[in-house]
């Protein structure tokens, strides 16, 4: 039986999730406990907790699920396991362990479909290296997937969204636009192509570029989901107490995704996204109104957004690339604190 996971959501992927104005809201009623050996934890909302455990060990802590993204199970057991993975990556560390998170409407999905999804999510993970060792299934529609994922890092090596100094250079890893794209589908806006692509980016581990930060000693990071690029770049600006410019023309997009958007076609998180950032950013006279709007786009599995010190950022791209991810670039750069956290400009 052929399943379309499609028409059991309207949301699907990252941009599920909650506008990140209500989400701090949320958190300000979450207590946080004092300990020690808690090193990164929600204060600057960030990819990942972290935790000590000696002096040459410490734990990071992430999960992550959302609706489906895509119509194929096996394709969005994938993404949704190589989102998950991602935070452990953006930290500076390695994934080891994962437990599944699943929702599944057992009257309305075959349990083919259902095997599907978590052997797309199996396969992902092994690719990572990481070993799933259990989960939890509740009856609930539409159907949810994605893992608690556990990993290992140094505590003197820990890549932070804090980590970000004026005079460095801001280098993204993969192309922006898997939310308008995916929306474009629905409307029969987006090619085959365009579609194709996001969902080999999405399922793309950022487990090259973050090889590439341990080597360079990278000490400032973030992956960009659902957010989108400029609302993951503000609370990177926010924990680290800097200004971010962005010049959005430097920012790769998937394919046709400039087209798209041209054509009417933004998601409402890009609206919720900046209706969240707008009070803080800057934007440039007569910028571009589709590049505005696609540095809110929701991104589902995007890319890391590395802070590097200008000297080295040439040979970090250049390692970047080396090791595959040839859409890498140079987006902008980090100052001293100024008037807004953030400058989009084109």
């Amino acid at each position: 039986m052929k399943v379309d996971l499609l028409k059991m959501t309207e949301n699907g992927g990252c941009s599920a999730k909650i506008s990140p104005k209500q989400l701090e809201e949320i958190l300000k009623f979450l207590p946080l406990p004092a300990d020690p050996n808690i090193l990164v934890d929600i204060d600057t909302h960030d990819d990942a907790g972290v935790y000590k455990v000696n002096d040459e060990l410490a734990l990071v802590l992430t999960t992550d699920f959302f609706p489906p993204v895509c119509s194929d199970p096996y394709e969005f057991g994938q993404i949704a396991a190589a989102n998950s993975i991602s935070d452990v990556y953006a930290m500076g560390g390695d994934p080891v362990v994962a437990l599944n998170i699943m929702m599944f409407p057992a009257v309305s999905l075959p349990m083919e479909a259902y095997a599907e999804i978590i052997k797309g999510g199996a396969d992902k993970a092994a690719e990572a290296g990481v070993r799933i060792i259990g989960g939890h299934t509740i009856d609930d529609s539409p159907p949810k997937y994605g893992l608690a994922v556990v990993g290992y890092v140094h505590p003197d090596k820990i890549v932070t969204n804090s980590g970000a100094r004026p005079g460095d250079s801001l280098i993204l890893t993969k192309p922006i636009g898997t939310g308008v794209i995916l929306a474009g589908q629905r409307l029969g806006l987006a090619t085959d192509r365009d579609v194709d692509e996001a969902k080999r980016q999405m399922k793309l581990l950022n487990r090259s570029a973050a090889e590439v930060m341990k080597k360079f000693n990278v000490r400032g990071a973030t992956d960009i989901t659902g957010f989108g690029l400029a609302g993951h770049a503000l609370k990177m600006a926010r924990a680290s107490k800097v200004s971010i410019s962005i010049n959005m023309k430097q920012v790769p997009l998937i394919g046709e995704t400039y087209r798209i958007a041209d054509e009417g076609c933004i998601p409402g998180a890009a609206f919720r996204n900046l209706d969240y950032a707008e009070a803080d950013t800057t934007f440039t006279a007569g910028i571009d109104y589709n590049l505005k709007m696609l540095a809110f786009d929701a991104q589902t599995s995007g890319g890391l957004l590395i802070s590097v010190p200008e000297k080295i950022a040439g040979n970090v791209l250049s390692s970047l690339l080396a090791a595959g991810l040839a859409e890498s670039s140079i987006i902008g750069h980090v100052t001293g604190k100024e008037d807004k956290y953030l400058l989009l400009e084109d």
